[in-house]
């Protein structure tokens, strides 16, 4: 088996055992990369001669003897709207292709110190604001498994490197289902953090602020192909940075729930369409984990859709008098287009009914938690509706479609808990998907659920892009 179809966590004992150098996996999934991406436009900027460099550096450690940390040598990829020092954060946004970071932020420097190996930026929307990874700065990104259809955003790129072999852990970042959405759509593993799990800042944009829904809600988190590969990567991304105040220093593994543990499953989410493909994989995500040993029971948790309208309260009130003046300015045609519908479908709001919203939302919050005490893990599906069509959100009947669709994956972002995007089942080209929602600092409750769902259908093997 060549080297770029390994999982992180197999690459990084053949490293660390000697059985693989880091510089084989570098070229490995380089040649990978340079075979697939052509096709599918996921990798934007390929870091090549220091990747091989990077390589060379681990390999003479291990030559020396030196104390492995758990990634090293691991080929990842990091988002195009993160710092990386020398790199643009360019955002998918032509003005910015010149705006050069002068530092890491937390999310990539946690991932050189656990030894990974950064060979490529991937793609997103402009200002990754639309579930379509398009942009003027870039071009389109197609879903490998089937490219009239999108490969989610705003991490598509992400998604679709994983799924076609480029690298086995990809990050992505994630406030309205950005990590969980291209996991969905290119049929691999996501895992959205909860709230201050991962610290998360740009260093070239920290002293300005940001709005109190992107505080609340947006975290970072990986692409894999494997449950095991986001445990992996979660820890290596997770290490501290107190300038984030937000931070939270505590335990991977929290204390065991009760037995059995008991699962709410959600298979047609209140307020809008269910494809039935996608309450089917809810329900067999349900049977999984039944044959294993948990307790599942159909119940709805509280106020779900009034959840999804605090969501766009919040979210629509805050991009209006913040970035859209800026998106007119800088973005392109069809990111304009596809935030206007969304404004004009959901209005922002004054200030007295923008603080009632932030105060609902603690309410619903406790809610949340009071029910999670009894269904620990809540499973849903990521979209309630199969991907849709390519650049299906410029118009504002498509875009009311997109929206509709994504209302499951908007609640864990409002309440600020974790979600694990994981395949089940299938729609003709397509992997259908669940995810997996536990309390604030339980990922490894998701992911524990998630390695049972991954045994009954199998990991996610690399694929090539479909003609």
């Amino acid at each position: 088996m060549d080297l770029w179809q390994y999982d992180a966590t197999d690459l990084a004992r053949l490293i660390r055992t000697g059985q693989a150098s880091a510089r084989e996996a570098v070229d490995s999934v380089l040649a990978r990369l340079h075979k697939v991406n052509p096709a599918i436009n996921a990798v934007v900027r390929v870091l090549e001669d220091d990747a091989r460099a990077q390589a060379e550096t681990a390999d003479a450690a291990r030559a020396r003897g030196h104390a492995l940390p758990p990634l090293h040598g691991v080929p990842v990829t990091t988002k195009i709207n993160v710092d990386q020092a020398g790199l643009p954060t360019d955002n998918g946004v032509v003005p910015l292709k010149d705006f050069i970071a002068k530092e890491d932020s937390p999310v990539v420097a946690n991932l050189k110190h656990a030894g990974a190996v950064i060979v490529g930026r991937t793609n997103a929307p402009a200002f990754s604001m639309r579930i379509f990874t398009d942009n003027a700065l870039h071009g389109r990104t197609l879903n490998p498994r089937d490219p009239s259809v999108t490969p989610g955003g705003s991490s598509g790129g992400a998604g679709a490197a994983i799924a076609t072999g480029i690298g086995p852990i990809a990050h992505g970042n994630d406030i309205g289902g950005s990590v969980r959405i291209p996991a969905y759509c290119n049929g691999v593993v996501g895992l959205r953090t909860g709230f201050a799990r991962i610290p998360s800042f740009n260093p070239s944009a920290a002293m300005t602020g940001r709005p109190i829904g992107a505080v609340m809600m947006a975290v970072q988190g990986p692409h894999t192909r494997t449950v095991r590969d986001a445990r992996l990567a979660l820890e290596a991304m997770a290490r501290g940075d107190r300038r984030d105040w937000r931070w939270n220093d505590v335990p991977m593994q929290g204390p065991p729930p009760a037995r059995p543990i008991k699962v709410a499953i959600v298979p047609e989410v209140p307020g809008g369409h269910n494809h039935p493909a996608q309450v089917t994989a809810v329900r067999q995500a349900g049977k999984h984990l039944q044959a294993a040993g948990y307790v599942v029971d159909e119940v709805l948790p509280p106020d779900i859709e009034r959840g999804v309208e605090l969501w766009h309260q919040i979210c629509v009130t805050d991009v209006f008098g913040g970035l859209w003046p800026t998106m007119q300015k800088m973005g392109d045609p069809d990111g304009i287009a596809s935030m206007q519908g969304w404004l004009e479908l959901h209005k922002s709001v004054d200030l007295p009914t923008y603080v009632a919203a932030l105060t609902e939302r603690e309410g619903l919050l406790f809610r949340w938690m009071s029910f999670m005490q009894q269904w620990p893990l809540i499973i849903l599906p990521t979209l309630s509706d199969l991907p849709p069509k390519q650049v299906a959100d410029i118009t504002k009947d498509g875009q009311e479609q997109v929206l509709n669709a994504m209302r499951p994956a908007l609640l864990a972002p409002l309440l600020g808990l974790p979600g694990l995007a994981v395949p089940v089942g299938s729609h003709g080209k397509l992997r259908t998907g669940v995810q997996i929602m536990s309390m604030r600092n339980r990922e490894d409750l998701c992911l524990d659920a998630g390695e049972v769902i991954e045994a009954a259908e199998g990991v996610v093997m690399p694929i090539d892009p479909a003609k």
